[in-house]
């Protein structure tokens, strides 16, 4: 996780946040230009995210949701005034793409796999977010009408179509779709902290919720394939998931339904 050492104005913070970066090192570990994350080398160390008004609540709920099962890390602090502000505390370990993870890429791989079957098996009751399939659909949606799209993502034997092509494959598959399973939502590398190959948490969960098990398949064999700079795990991961769960129909229909996510 990169971080790399910043001083901030404290008085552009909230009240009840200011204790934590009162005489605190500070460090810029941003991985999007959509929000900024600043890890507080304090106490057992804390993470502070802010971004646009609103953006973060369903991030707080679904991470507040997650830690009570001890999937992540407890949020101390969720504040929406002019921004968002979420601050969490430091889960122990390393994400997955530490070296000494990564050089042992079978490992990982199998890892990956069955933390996400674990996942998978977990009880949804009480889920913030009730039905993650109308809500990512809708974003298909509002992409689609706003042309704000990447075929990039685009699973390679569907070939090349356009984004009208690609828009017609959803709407005529969406029915496919099932909400009964929990979701992390962005199944990642950097988003997995283990602890020398241990489970110790999940991070950026806002995406999650109850949906269809394919959508974290998806991301689970494109970041083995997009960190490892190799396809060659994808099959791989599937099987150590569990074959006979996994839908490569559905994997495709994912593949374009990320096009406009």
């Amino acid at each position: 996780m990169v971080r790399r050492p910043i001083q901030i104005n404290t008085e552009d913070y909230p009240e009840k946040i200011l204790s934590y970066l009162e005489d605190a090192k500070l460090y810029d570990s941003s991985c999007s230009p959509f929000a900024k994350v600043i890890f507080i080398d304090k106490n057992e160390g804390f993470y502070l995210k802010t971004a646009e008004k609103g953006t973060l609540k369903r991030e707080a709920d679904m991470t507040g949701f997650f830690a009570a099962k001890g999937l992540s890390s407890e949020v101390v602090e969720y504040i929406s005034l002019d921004r968002d502000y979420m601050l969490t505390r430091k889960i122990s370990g390393e994400d997955c793409t530490y070296y000494r993870y990564t050089e042992q890429p079978e490992k990982l791989c199998d890892t990956l796999a069955t933390l996400l079957r674990k996942l998978h098996g977990e009880s949804f009751e009480g889920c913030p977010v009730p039905d993650h399939t109308a809500v990512y659909l809708d974003t298909v949606e509002k992409n689609y009408k706003n042309k704000c799209f990447d075929l990039s993502y685009l699973d390679s034997s569907l070939g090349k179509l356009n984004a009208d092509e690609v828009y017609k494959y959803v709407f005529e598959r969406k029915h496919l779709l099932k909400s009964d399973t929990l979701l992390h939502g962005d199944y990642c590398l950097p988003n997995i902290l283990l602890d020398d190959f241990v489970f110790s948490g999940f991070i950026d969960v806002g995406n999650g919720g109850i949906g269809d098990r394919h959508v974290d398949l998806f991301w689970g064999a494109w970041t083995l394939n997009f960190n490892l700079k190799t396809d060659k795990y994808r099959n791989r991961f599937f099987d150590a998931y569990g074959k006979n769960l996994v839908d490569l129909e559905i994997i495709k229909l994912i593949s374009a339904i990320e096009c406009f996510g």
